[in-house]
């Protein structure tokens, strides 16, 4: 049985990190910001979402290709996590994130949010699709 608490999820990317988060019984996912990647203040602000939110867990999205190769990216996000991991006590895991950009942005469209309005909420949603994700995989276990 999964723990209780909320969980945030991280969405990694070259320019923005879009970060998710539900309620402390795992039911509900949202988004909750879009982080810039190259902001000095990453760490603060990661920082202020533990203090607000006191997350059980953190799931980093990691992005590999459909054939499960991974790439340049798959690395950076896992130094992501391993700075998460140095800099929080807070249990990490990565979450294959294949298609998470997509089904994200297939869900705004749905919820008919234009293609300019969506490129500024996308990110976060990602993070939505891996948050839920993580959340699947506990419950499984």
């Amino acid at each position: 049985m999964a723990r209780i608490g909320r969980r945030l999820a991280f969405d990694y990317g070259d320019v923005r990190i879009g970060v998710a988060i539900c309620d402390p019984d795992g039911i509900l996912s949202t988004p909750l910001t879009v982080l810039s990647t190259k902001d000095p203040n990453l760490l603060k602000l990661v920082q202020g979402l533990i203090e607000e939110y006191e997350p059980v867990k953190f799931y980093i999205g990691l992005p590999v290709h459909l054939s499960g190769k991974e790439s340049e990216s798959t690395n950076k996000a896992r130094k992501f996590g391993e700075l998460l991991a140095a800099t929080f006590d807070v249990p990490f895991s990565y979450i294959d994130e294949r298609l998470s950009t997509i089904s994200a942005s297939k869900s705004l469209a749905e919820a008919g949010v234009n293609a300019k309005d969506a490129k500024s909420k996308i990110d976060a949603m990602a993070a939505v699709h891996i948050l839920e994700q993580g959340i699947r995989s506990e419950e499984s276990r």
